[in-house]
């Protein structure tokens, strides 16, 4: 302790003799006392005492104090005294009213004080440790004070104090638990505390949020009031920052947990704000930046994206939207307002769709990009809410095609509003950029360049826009334009910095020309173009108009190296050569470093946001600072190579685009046929469908026939009962009536009756070998057997039906019930015949099917086969690689066995052997015995 005595000597102002000897005396009556109340009325007095008298408190009754806490634990009023001593001692608050000179001079020494002793108090790790376990006393005397004096720690020296709290047990737990204190003022103080423990601290801050702190953090803000609440919603707002900003995890672990959506209803503020205090002012703004923590640029894109959408599907984006064209709300709410809705739909489709479609709530309803367009090339509107809006619209068209072709068409001459009774983005952007003032020149070039970012579609229609510059005149150009308002230069008046103009028209066209060679042919196609550019780079000008010297040198730079050689006069190696005339390489490429080395460069470059203290700051544009980077180094090759290096590269660019052009013509192919393949599978698939309902169809109707045969035999059962009754009876009649003509003329109507089933007989013999050709085709292809069965058994039973018909003994009947007889069998034989037909026409088309089944299955056999083959042809070369390496292992084991005993030979010999082969050797032969103890293949360790 003898740099505190040393600060204690050299105080002016010390305390005097007998105060000193008071602290003394005080210090010895708690390390001696035996009696309690003793104990605690000393370290009372030394807290009263503590305050005026730092520095000597501290030094000698800090140990003292230390003991009381360790050992007087069973009384909490003397621990309370013993924690406030050590809080005043330790902690930098200063409540006395001092002069400026003095309240500075004592700030400092009594922060070097507070740092001194709590490094003294930290350095036995065990303190900070009994400080965490005087937290689970309950007592408020106890457990508030010992809070206090936890935060002064962290204060003082946080990283220290975060490491031995880390790795004490539980000790995150134990603070963790003081979020759940029903005393509100342990709460609050415990919610500082933490504040001060996870700063910067990404260990700490993960065990917190899996201690449930953002449940219990969004729970005391809803409790407390969201945006209309005190103090401490500002505390928790900023320890909710502390656990998410720059750590992924948490961040993860906030979105997943659905917290999101419970930040929702802290916007809803309505329209008609008329309280906006300076605390709710802070609370709402606190709240905005931690919704941009959530989406922020220098976030992981998967985890932003999907924070994006989150608040998209939870409606935060559209209550945002909300106050962004409510009215009342104050100007720096608006600016953070419109920063916030910038990074929650940078990138995002869905959520820059939904942007494109807010309207202000004005008469007529006006899109909410036209307003805050109006209020960027308003050169009466605050500097920070331009730069927020510039920065919203930049977010709105990033990697945004569609809102890009969006905005450009506003320009074209078929989309423009002729009525003039609303104004478009892209009059907007016209009007800032021919505009006055420079600030308002610089925002518009810069909003129209990031319309054209990273699209040639765009760059191209751009080249359409027509726009008339005076009565009686014909329209110019906009690119045209652009080149002379450049040309003028200084020659205009204009409100702001000099080159901020210049500088924007300059970023607007090297991102117009870059990787658009029918812009750069434009470009080219005025003359005065190239001399301008050339006479700006060869000027030996002040040093404020280097920068413009190096923009200008890109756009010279861009000109030549996406040149096409479409212009005779503007060629590549003519460019080249006049630069080499004109300007000089080496300067021009001096020229264009310039960009790259100015000290506002690498500001741009850091961040997305245009951030800047002042207008005068405002000169680059982050995406552009990007362009630059990729730019430089492929201009300066372009510029020192020659002609023939530009062939061979032309030649080289050709035959990559050929074999691009052939790869992407296998791939195509390849497609082609892999949707071809899967068209055919769909097919096999609905045939095999098509192929079961048929076979189901052909059971279905071979059960149908079946029945009506088993129908059909027993109306021929009883009909021919009947019939024999009838005949019998009818025969004795005729016999007995019937003339003998008559009988001769029946018997030869039944003779001819007989010739005729002989003739059916025939044919239904034909009709039996062809079902029994059908069985045997059948047979042999063994497919659709159920079907081929049951339609042979069902002929051969009409087959059957037939001959028993047949063989029914005809007896003399009328002619009227011969003739009706013999009608009904050629019928029904007909109806078979026509039936065997159709089930003959369906087996050919099933056994079709098969055939181009079994084609296809063969296919897949041969493709099989060649696989099959390929993988043996490749487990044999590993089985003759495996040899191979075996017999090599092998042959190392006896040259290193033939080394060994040829170095044994000399120097039994006596030949001198090297203390490095000596232990290599060595070496080796211990390897070995390991390898042997082991079982391992001593060839490894070689």
């Amino acid at each position: 302790m003898n740099f505190l005595r040393g600060v204690m000597g050299g105080q002016s102002a010390g305390p005097q003799h007998t105060e000193a000897e008071t602290i003394q005396k005080l210090c010895d009556r708690v390390a001696s006392s035996t009696l309690l109340d003793d104990r605690r009325n000393a370290v009372r007095a030394l807290k009263s005492l503590s305050k005026k008298y730092r520095l000597e408190v501290g030094i000698q009754a800090m140990e003292h104090l230390i003991h009381v806490l360790q050992t007087d634990r069973s009384d909490s009023e003397i621990i309370g005294y013993a924690l406030d001593t050590l809080y005043n001692i330790i902690s930098n608050d200063d409540e006395e009213e001092v002069g400026d000179v003095e309240e500075e001079n004592s700030t400092r020494q009594s922060e070097d004080l507070g740092s001194q002793f709590t490094e003294i108090f930290i350095k036995q790790q065990e303190n900070v440790t009994l400080l965490l376990s005087l937290l689970e006393e309950f007592d408020f005397h106890v457990r508030w004070p010992c809070v206090k004096l936890l935060t002064s720690l962290l204060k003082q020296l946080g990283p220290q104090v975060q490491q031995i709290i880390l790795v004490s047990p539980m000790g995150v737990s134990r603070l963790m638990d003081l979020l759940a204190d029903s005393r509100e003022v342990i709460r609050n103080d415990g919610v500082l505390l933490l504040q001060a423990l996870t700063r910067s601290n990404g260990a700490i801050q993960k065990i917190v949020a899996f201690e449930n702190a953002f449940e219990r953090l969004l729970d005391i803000i809803t409790e407390e009031g969201s945006s209309d609440g005190g103090i401490v919603v500002e505390d928790c707002l900023i320890l909710l920052q502390n656990l998410l900003k720059n750590n992924n995890s948490n961040q993860n672990f906030f979105k997943e947990g659905s917290y999101i959506q419970r930040m929702k209803p802290w916007f809803e503020v309505g329209d008609e704000n008329s309280g906006w205090s300076a605390q709710k002012v802070t609370n709402l703004h606190l709240m905005l930046q931690l919704v941009r923590v959530l989406v922020s640029p220098t976030n992981p894109p998967g985890a932003t994206s999907s924070c994006q959408k989150a608040m998209f599907q939870c409606g935060l984006l559209q209550q945002l939207c909300t106050i962004l064209m409510a009215t009342g709300v104050p100007a720096d709410i608006l600016t953070e307002t419109i920063n916030t809705v910038s990074e929650v739909i940078r990138g995002c489709q869905v959520n820059q769709d939904y942007f494109a479609s807010v309207n202000a709530p004005s008469n007529p309803p006006r899109p909410a990009i036209v307003v805050l367009l109006m209020s960027m090339v308003n050169e009466r509107q605050p500097f920070v809410l331009r730069c927020a809006v510039l920065y919203c619209f930049q977010c709105f068209l990033y990697k945004n095609q569609k809102g890009q072709g969006e905005i450009v068409a506003t320009l074209l001459p078929s989309t423009i509003d002729a009525t003039g009774s609303s104004v478009s983005a892209g009059q907007l952007l016209c009007g800032g950029l021919f505009s006055t003032d420079s600030l308002s020149n610089w925002c518009a070039a810069v909003a129209l360049a990031h319309a054209l970012q990273e699209n040639a579609t765009q760059k191209e229609q751009l080249l359409r826009v027509q726009l008339a510059t005076s009565i009686g005149n014909p329209p110019v150009s906009l690119l045209q334009q652009c080149t002379n308002i450049l040309a003028q230069g200084d020659k205009i008046d204009r409100r702001g910095s000099k080159i901020q103009t210049r500088v924007g028209l300059l970023m607007l066209l090297c991102t117009w020309l870059s990787n658009c060679p029918i812009a750069v042919t434009h470009f080219l196609h005025n003359t005065a173009n190239v001399p301008f550019l050339t006479g700006q780079i060869a000027e030996n000008l002040g040093e404020e108009e280097q920068l413009v010297q190096g923009l200008c040198a890109l756009l010279l730079g861009i000109s030549i190296y996406f040149n096409d050689n479409s212009l005779e006069t503007y060629l590549k190696e003519k460019l080249k050569q006049l630069i080499e005339k004109r300007i000089g390489k080496e300067n021009f490429i001096e020229k264009l470093g310039f960009i790259s080395k100015h000290e506002l460069y690498s500001r741009a470059s850091q961040k997305p946001q245009p951030n800047f203290p002042s207008p005068e700051y405002m000169i680059f544009d982050h995406e552009f600072t990007k362009l630059v980077k990729e730019l430089e180094g492929v201009i300066t090759k372009a510029i020192y190579k020659s002609s023939e290096e530009d062939k061979k590269e032309e030649e080289v660019k050709k035959t990559l685009e050929q074999h691009d052009s052939i790869v992407t013509h296998y791939k195509n192919m390849i497609r082609e046929q892999d949707l071809q393949l899967e068209e055919l599978k769909h097919q096999v698939s609905t045939l095999k469908c098509q192929n079961e309902q048929l076979q189901t169809a052909v059971t279905q109707q071979a059960s149908q026939i079946q029945q009506q045969k088993d129908q059909y035999n027993l109306l021929k059962v009883q009909r021919g009962k009947d019939s024999q009754h009838q005949g019998s009876a009818n025969d004795g009649a005729q016999v007995n009536g019937v003339q003998p003509e008559e009988l001769s003329r029946l018997r030869e109507e039944i003779e001819e009756l007989k010739s005729n089933q002989e003739l059916l007989q025939s044919q239904l013999a034909e009709k039996d070998s062809l079902i029994e050709n059908l069985k045997s085709s059948k047979a042999a292809s063994g497919v659709h057997e159920p079907s081929t069965t049951a339609a042979s058994a069902r002929d051969a039973e009409q087959v059957a039906e037939l001959k028993q018909t047949k063989s029914v003994p005809v007896p003399g009947e009328g002619e009227a019930v011969t003739a009706a007889s013999a009608a009904e069998l050629e019928g029904r034989l007909s109806v078979l015949l026509q039936e065997t037909r159709e089930l003959q026409n369906e087996i050919k088309v099933l056994s079709e099917e098969r055939t181009a089944l079994k084609e296809q299955l063969d296919s897949s056999n041969s493709t099989i086969a060649i696989l099959q083959n390929e993988k043996d042809k490749l487990e044999l070369e590993i089985t003759d690689s495996k040899k191979e390496q075996d017999d090599l292992l092998v042959l190392l084991a006896d040259q290193d066995q033939k080394i060994l005993s040829l170095k044994k030979k000399l120097k039994d010999l006596g030949h001198p052997i090297e203390e490095e082969d000596e232990l290599e050797s060595g070496d080796q032969d211990d390897e070995d015995d390991e390898n042997e103890d082991s079982g391992k293949d001593p060839g490894l360790s070689i």
